[in-house]
């Protein structure tokens, strides 16, 4: 099993519409950059965990994870240059996990994520930066109603 970490701004495709989506499940697609690109067609499997980034946003939060429920295959077969994979929702996240509070979290120090000119919408995330983002997703805090 790999993980990974797809950026969605929310403008666009939010964790809300991932949600709403029949049975919770979309294709990820509209990616236009050869090392994504490679991701999708090589890389990514099903069963592969998701960590859903909000980019461009405020604020910048992975706010939940999703799982590959299809491998990669192409947008276009007729064409076959770019592909997409299927991803289903899997937890919504108690509370956004900010890029404040992996950038203060050691154990996410080298994240690809946090790296500068990290501009990557699909990127590898060891298994050790996995479970530390999700455990800080699965805090309550005050403001997300909950107490810690």
């Amino acid at each position: 099993m790999h993980y990974w970490l797809f950026k969605s701004e929310p403008s666009a495709f939010s964790w809300a519409d991932l949600e709403r989506a029949p049975r919770g499940t979309t294709a990820w697609n509209g990616i236009r950059n050869y090392q994504a690109r490679n991701y999708l067609r090589d890389d990514v499997a099903v069963g592969d965990l998701v960590l859903f980034y909000h980019s461009n946003a405020d604020p910048l939060a992975v706010v939940g994870i999703a799982e590959v429920v299809r491998a990669g295959y192409p947008e276009d077969p007729a064409d076959g240059t770019w592909y997409q994979v299927d991803i289903r929702a899997q937890e919504a996240f108690a509370t956004p996990v900010t890029m404040a509070a992996m950038r203060a979290a050691p154990a996410l120090a080298g994240m690809v994520l946090l790296k500068k000119g990290s501009r990557l919408s699909i990127q590898p995330v060891t298994p050790a930066e996995f479970r530390a983002v999700r455990a800080l997703g699965r805090k309550r805090t005050r403001a997300a109603g909950g107490g810690v």
